[in-house]
């Protein structure tokens, strides 16, 4: 086989790497579950005509089709970009079965077209949390699923600090109408750009593209220069002059989330009201989030989300929703990458029997097997070599223990401290810190 071509935005795990997004997505799932969210998987594709809904995705799809047609219906499908479209569909064939609100976890890889970049991928893995209501659904539920979210990756003691942006599509829309604004959504799109062009050409474009005065575009660029940790927030906005129903509403909501969030702060995680955040899918109707990490703000967003009025409908029923997304490989790749984190070892293997000779494999498979009805992971040395060699084999791959089978019985040897100590195979075990591969992380010692 000819020597294959890397493909970009594709990344793949080595053993080692590919433990610590196993570990990642297992603390995921344990926070989520902790908090009463069933666990989710559904298909990798669906019908195109779904998928091209969003508009603005209608080049990011990759179509899904054989080399030749068999002519059995498979053809108009694409991999999902996102877990939202084919959540909205499962909750639609599957409402009469479902208990109100519902509350679901979904940890998947998701598929997307666009260009590889830092942090950006074709193929990468996502966690999603979602509360979806019937009808109606309380607002409780936007304080709960950012209270979630910041105890989840709180949990992972690798990533540096970050801070969850926080604002409400009814305050700056509000904002922008009262201001007088003839498009508040224009407007909005607009504002989005703030992390990507600078302040002037912002104010250049709501002049130019949104219609607004050189005074509207000035309060808007103020609106969104507005930030904070606590509900101070509030009185900045009101002594920008603007009045209106909907940004009163926004107002209300907005501090109610910080507030809700304030007990689980600290100086590695902060959930902070952010004016500039506008998310500009137009599905959002209230709370918008994203989430950047501290020293690497150049990937962007790493978690994002926000309330939705209308997830899904059957044209009599409505179901509203709230939900925030984690970026798994987003955040994960550059920090594996940079070697800011890696496990311990690259197998699972606590234990290596070594090898005498070659005779005594039968004995040593007979001692691994003992081992590893106590729960050991254990392995058999490949071959009968010199023990300083044995236990290089194992010292390369982080295996924290090689057992001997001596005149006196079976020893086993910590090659990490020197010690050696004999042992009953069917009864010892390794200290619980050595059973498994653990995440060795420079941010968490330094967080230390």
């Amino acid at each position: 086989m000819a020597k294959p071509t890397a493909l970009s935005g594709f990344p793949e795990f080595l053993p080692a790497e590919r433990f610590v997004e196993q570990q990642v997505i297992a603390s995921l799932a344990q926070t989520f579950e902790l908090h009463g969210f069933a666990n989710l998987e559904t298909r990798a594709v669906e019908p195109m005509d779904q998928l091209l809904a969003k508009g603005e995705t209608s080049k990011e799809v990759y179509v899904l089709k054989r080399l030749q047609d068999s002519g059995d219906g498979d053809s108009g499908m694409g991999l999902h970009f996102d877990l939202t479209v084919p959540f909205a569909r499962f909750i639609l064939e599957n409402s009469g079965k479902l208990d109100f609100p519902f509350r679901r976890y979904q940890i998947q890889k998701v598929w997307r077209g666009e260009r590889p970049q830092a942090g950006r991928f074709r193929e990468f893995t996502q966690a999603d949390i979602d509360v979806v209501g019937r009808d109606t659904l309380g607002f409780h539920h936007d304080v709960e699923v950012a209270r979630v979210m910041a105890e989840a990756l709180g949990g992972l003691e690798f990533l540096p600090g970050f801070r969850i942006q926080v604002n409400n599509r009814k305050l700056i829309q509000g904002f922008y109408a009262g201001l007088g604004a003839g498009d508040p959504m224009k407007v909005m799109r607009l504002v989005d750009k703030l992390d990507k062009l600078p302040v002037a050409k912002v104010g250049e474009l709501l002049q130019s593209d949104a219609g607004l005065s050189a005074e509207q575009a000035e309060q808007t660029l103020a609106l969104a220069q507005i930030s904070a940790s606590d509900t101070s927030f509030v009185e900045a906005v009101r002594a920008l002059g603007v009045t209106h129903e909907l940004l009163d509403e926004g107002l209300i909501e907005l501090a109610a989330v910080i507030e809700g969030c304030s007990s689980i702060t600290d100086d590695r995680i902060r959930v902070v009201a952010d004016l500039s955040i506008a998310r500009g899918l137009d599905y959002y109707t209230g709370t918008v989030f994203e989430t950047r990490l501290d020293g690497y703000e150049s990937l962007g967003s790493i978690c994002s989300g926000g309330r939705y009025d209308s997830l899904a409908t059957d044209g009599r029923t409505t179901y509203p929703g709230v939900g925030i997304s984690f970026g798994v490989s987003r955040a994960l790749v550059p920090l594996i990458q940079q070697g800011v984190v890696r496990a311990d070892r690259s197998v699972p293997s606590a234990v290596l029997v070594a090898l005498t000779n070659d005779e005594g494999r039968t004995q040593a498979e007979a001692i691994a097997q003992q081992l590893r009805a106590g729960g050991t992971p254990t392995e058999v040395a490949p071959k009968a070599d010199k023990f300083g060699k044995q236990i290089a084999y194992a010292d390369k791959r982080g295996i924290p223990y090689v057992l001997f089978v001596t005149e006196n019985g079976p020893e086993i040897k910590d090659i990490r401290s020197g010690e050696q100590f004999p042992i009953a195979p069917a009864t010892w075990a390794p200290p619980p810190a050595d059973l498994r591969p653990t995440i060795v992380s420079t941010a968490s010692q330094e967080n230390k």
